[in-house]
């Protein structure tokens, strides 16, 4: 299993739209080390709000949007319903819904899928399969 830990600027901020928004919910937490960790179905997730005086593992400098070159895809159960979450909050899609077909060995898998980026700019690709 790989679980990304993913540094953001206000876990107050982050907590509202990976929760409230996108469905997550808090499997433990940290707060004295603004630190939370989140699942949702099988996906699981680390954040952790940026602090310069904590040891943190950077390789660079944190500039939005963060996350360049990478997506993060999360199957939700009821990705309509997500969809109307993200509107209704004032968020923009990165990339509107859209049914995706991908081969996968020897079978075609669809999906429903949009793209959205959290408050820091790292992008999610929100999908539910549809059909085998």
């Amino acid at each position: 299993m790989i679980v990304p830990e993913l540094l953001v600027a206000d876990l107050t901020t982050s907590l509202d739209f990976w929760c409230k928004i996108i469905g997550f919910e808090i499997k433990y937490e940290r707060p004295e080390e603004k630190f939370a960790y989140l699942s949702l179905s099988d996906a699981e997730v680390m954040l952790e709000e940026r602090d310069p005086s904590q040891r943190q593992w950077l390789t660079g400098d944190l500039v939005n949007p963060k996350g360049r070159g990478i997506n993060f895809q999360i199957d939700v159960p009821d990705i309509q319903s997500c969809a109307n979450r993200i509107k209704t909050s004032g968020q923009i899609l990165f990339m509107d819904m859209e049914t995706k077909s991908y081969r996968v060995k020897d079978k075609v898998i669809s999906q429903k899928q949009f793209l959205v980026q959290d408050p820091d700019g790292y992008l999610l690709r929100l999908c539910q399969e549809i059909s085998t």
